[in-house]
């Protein structure tokens, strides 16, 4: 804000106002990752996603035409920053490999209740397309992705919207390790437990997942 005029007294302030800084860029930042409300940019109509992984590089190609709030979340998740450092935590062979709950449990805490509507399904989830998990409640979609290990058009009929698909890298998909069902159904991580714990959990108890180390907007 504009410095006090020299030329007059200032006047008095309480004492409750000494602490807070004179000027408002002097606060501390706020987290982007604790902040949905600042995340909410349109993104453009064609975007590409390079997911750096432990097996390598990933190319993801989003068209807002198939699914715009998915991709419109998507772009703004990257942009903050929230798939560095997050794992393949579910990857069944000849399904999905699903990433997408952060590491740090009070950013999955603060995102698990920014739910999105659903998109209207336009494309089919074939092998390599890259789709928003949910759950069995309409309008879930939160952080989670998959990529499909395999044409599974039987997603089509329950709603799951592709935003994309990958164009290079499907080899490091393929590659990912395989760590199955999560628990109780498999012997994968449990869902509740990477909330509550987050990466620490992960790494103590399933020390071959794979992970995304960066993810970044590259046109």
């Amino acid at each position: 804000k504009p410095a006090p005029d020299a030329t007059r007294p200032a006047e008095a302030k309480p004492a409750r106002d000494a602490a807070r800084p004179a000027d408002p860029a002097a606060a501390p930042a706020r987290d982007p990752l604790l902040d949905p409300a600042s995340a909410r940019k349109q993104a453009p109509d064609v975007y590409r996603v390079r997911l750096v992984t432990t097996k390598g590089p990933i190319l993801i190609e989003v068209r807002r035409a198939w699914a715009p709030l998915g991709a419109d979340r998507f772009y703004n998740l990257v942009d903050i920053g929230f798939y560095d450092d997050v794992a393949f935590f579910r990857v069944i062979d000849g399904f999905m490999a699903q990433f997408g709950l952060h590491g740090r449990p009070a950013v999955s805490a603060r995102w698990g209740r920014e739910a999105i509507r659903d998109d209207p399904v336009v494309e089919s989830n074939k092998r390599g397309m890259v789709t928003f998990a949910k759950t069995a409640r309409p309008h879930s979609r939160t952080t989670q992705l998959f990529i499909n290990l395999s044409d599974n058009p039987n997603l089509d009929q329950q709603g799951f919207a592709p935003i994309g698909r990958v164009v290079e890298g499907m080899d490091v998909v393929d590659a990912i390790f395989k760590i199955g069902e999560g628990a109780p159904r498999g012997h994968g991580p449990a869902q509740q437990q990477m909330r509550r714990v987050g990466n620490v959990y992960l790494r103590n108890r399933f020390p071959k997942l794979d992970y995304v180390t960066r993810a970044e907007i590259v046109d």
